[in-house]
């Protein structure tokens, strides 16, 4: 709680975000991070430009057959450069019974590039502390550790009338991870204790400036013996009603998770800016 405290002190802050295009900060993903439903991307969150300062707070719901997935945030970020994040992850197990939790911290660096007004796309890097709060499961599986952080390196750029006239918007992330079902079943395995580099991608169409569909693809480690882990794929639709209030919605394909086939169902997250 103490990783929160601070944020949210953070967030005390005078925040005079407003300068940036509508639908440029993204969306939450799961994780905090500012991106698409599943894949972070190499924007910032809010619409803080040059010496501004942009917080925000997202609500995230999947829900699958047998499971369904809460995730509840804050961000803070300054100059479009800068993006810290906390997000409490809740992982009920629907038909086993239970639940699992993880803290994730996120922070992010805009490197080079910009997503709309240079011919190189912007280019971020980023990482990811995961924390979990009750081990016995994962450990019971096989996972090797409680914690553990992912790094990535995201670019993502729009192409105007790329598409029937429409702005389109492409994004790819590498992911270096130990994570076991991005950490809720905990951290490398007996036979897997390195780094593993995982490819995640975006793709969406602005059919107005406020409003995006798209699709995302998110490779997955395979570490655990007891259950194969299956790569994640969703369909989404973005609403940017204005500056301060966006809706995403979609269909989300989580294969196999805890040796429970074809994960099928929705995704849902609402986010306000200030």
């Amino acid at each position: 709680m103490k990783y929160l405290a601070l944020l949210l002190l953070c967030c005390a802050l005078p925040a005079q975000a407003g300068s940036k295009v509508i639908a440029t900060g993204g969306a939450s993903t799961i994780e905090g991070a500012a991106g698409g439903g599943l894949v972070p991307w190499a924007v910032i969150k809010g619409y803080a430009s040059s010496g501004q300062w942009s917080v925000s707070a997202m609500r995230n719901q999947v829900g699958v057959d047998d499971f369904t997935l809460h995730s509840t945030g804050v961000g803070l970020s300054y100059d479009n450069n800068y993006e810290i994040s906390f997000s409490r992850q809740k992982f009920q197990l629907d038909t086993i019974g239970g639940d699992l939790q993880q803290d994730i911290i996120g922070l992010k660096y805009h490197l080079a590039g910009e997503l709309l007004y240079t011919a190189m796309p912007q280019i971020s890097v980023g990482m990811q502390y995961k924390k979990h709060r009750n081990f016995t499961l994962p450990a019971l599986v096989g996972a090797q550790q409680d914690s553990g952080i992912d790094w990535y390196l995201a670019a993502s750029k729009v192409y105007f009338n790329a598409v029937a006239g429409r702005n389109l918007l492409l994004n790819a992330t590498v992911r270096a991870t130990k994570a076991n079902q991005t950490g809720l079943l905990g951290f490398s395995s007996a036979n897997s204790q390195n780094y593993r580099y995982m490819l995640e991608t975006s793709a969406a169409v602005l059919l107005t400036p406020a409003l995006a569909v798209g699709v995302e693809f998110r490779q997955k480690p395979n570490q655990l013996a007891f259950a194969d882990e299956e790569h994640w794929r969703d369909l989404f639709v973005g609403w940017f009603i204005n500056q301060h209030v966006s809706v995403v919605a979609g269909y989300v394909d989580l294969g196999s998770i805890a040796g429970l086939a074809e994960q099928q169902g929705y995704y849902l997250a609402v986010e306000a800016t200030w």
